[in-house]
């Protein structure tokens, strides 16, 4: 009864934020165009890896929510480094757990977390991104010596080729917009042509409004079928591809939050191997990084180390099974072991330093507990969380449908 009650709490406070990540995935995939993500976040690289970083850093988007924008991210262009980063750096931190931290845990953490985030990020970022699948350049330099050659092959013909049927063509003067072409002027008489550009001349006004109403006529329909189109690709594909993974981690973290308590973590105080039990018990659990500092300030209180305590509030949010499911689906099995590799390296790196840094130079780590962490109204979770659910038992349907469908043919 307890792990069920802490599934639906947990599923309460998720609820919301997953469907604001869900929204943010569709605005992704529908409103931005392709191009600009390939522009911007299309390319492997540093560069590209940190402005994805700086994007995700202060977006108020737990580990759910981050999912399926995430996903969207991706499947609208996005590179995996560029992926990688924004998922890694968009649950570590945010403009909210930033504030909460500095109440809670004090100034030095509220500063040193989001740098240590967003470095976790690069890292991952550029590890993952650096997994290429074996003769993938050299099957691109392939194709592409060959598209070249057959395009030059076909340059010289007129007729056979979808280029040649896409060069200039006499138009039909159809519509009001029209003007007399090269093809025309030649056919035409001295006579007809200077009668020709005194009726356009005439008739400039008309021509222009003609065009104009013709250019906006369909702008206000354009908006709301975007929306739309939003709203229906993130309530069922995205949220089909993402939910197995979102229940199985809001499953595994009732499990931890239900036979895992605070004391067990407390009894390793200090040190690397504080930091490794935090890392492997912070994998399963589903938590948000504004969730976390609560969390992160009671560990204070039981006497786990500063350093152990950023290591919680970076690989917790980063490293659910949620998460690890999303990497493995959408960036390779592969790129699992890079993503760990950079979250966690990166993490333990900054809790040495935190605890060096408190040690020799005194930097003082508040643990007060006078701020009841309820970010959301209850009212407001309760809705999310029946809408989402019906969302889901809707995807569940349709999938037993068709399977039904299929079997009886």
């Amino acid at each position: 009864m307890i792990l069920i009650n802490n599934f639906w709490a947990l599923f309460l406070l998720s609820a919301p934020w997953l469907m604001l990540g869900l929204l943010l995935a569709g605005i992704l995939n529908v409103f931005i165009p392709a191009n600009f993500l390939q522009r911007h976040l299309g390319k492997e690289g540093i560069w590209t890896t940190i402005k994805a970083a700086l994007i995700g850093a202060p977006m108020p988007l737990c580990s759910c929510g981050v999912i399926p924008a995430a996903v969207g991210l991706r499947r609208a262009g996005g590179s995996k480094s560029a992926t990688t980063a924004f998922l890694v750096s968009t649950p570590e931190t945010g403009v909210d757990s930033v504030s909460v931290s500095y109440v809670l845990l004090g100034p030095f953490l509220a500063i040193i977390r989001p740098i240590a985030a967003v470095t976790s990020a690069i890292v991952a970022g550029i590890l993952v991104g650096s997994e290429k699948p074996i003769n993938t350049d050299r099957e691109c330099n392939t194709l592409s010596s060959n598209s070249t050659q057959n395009l030059d092959e076909k340059e010289g013909s007129t007729s056979s080729s979808c280029c040649a049927s896409a060069k200039p063509q006499p138009r039909q003067s159809a519509v009001c917009c029209d003007s007399v072409t090269p093809a025309q002027t030649q056919t035409l008489t001295q006579t007809q042509l200077e009668h020709k550009k005194k009726v356009q001349h005439d008739d400039a006004a008309t021509v222009s409004s003609c065009c104009a109403s013709q250019a906006s006529k369909p702008e206000q329909n354009v908006l709301l079928n975007k929306v739309w189109q939003a709203v229906k690709f993130s309530s069922n594909k995205l949220l089909s591809d993402t939910m197995v993974w979102l229940m199985i981690g809001l499953f595994f973290a009732a499990l931890v939050q239900t036979f895992v308590p605070t004391s067990f973590l407390s009894q390793w105080g200090n040190g690397i191997i504080a930091m490794l039990v935090v890392v492997l018990v912070s994998i399963p659990m589903y938590i948000c990084a504004t969730a976390s500092t609560p969390i992160a300030a009671g560990l204070l209180l039981a006497g786990v180390s500063p350093g152990a305590v950023l290591v919680f509030m970076l690989a917790g949010p980063a490293t659910n099974i949620a998460t690890l499911g999303v990497v493995g689906k959408e960036l390779g099995q592969r790129a699992v072991f890079a993503y760990l590799i950079g979250v966690i390296g990166v993490a333990i790196a900054f809790g040495f330093l935190t605890d060096y840094l408190v040690d020799y130079y005194g930097f003082e780590v508040n643990s007060t507990m006078i701020m009841q962490h309820e970010i959301l109204p209850h009212w407001f979770s309760t809705g999310c969380a029946i809408i989402l659910s019906l969302l889901m038992l809707r995807l569940l349907f349709i999938k037993w449908t068709k399977s039904h469908y299929v079997s009886m043919q």
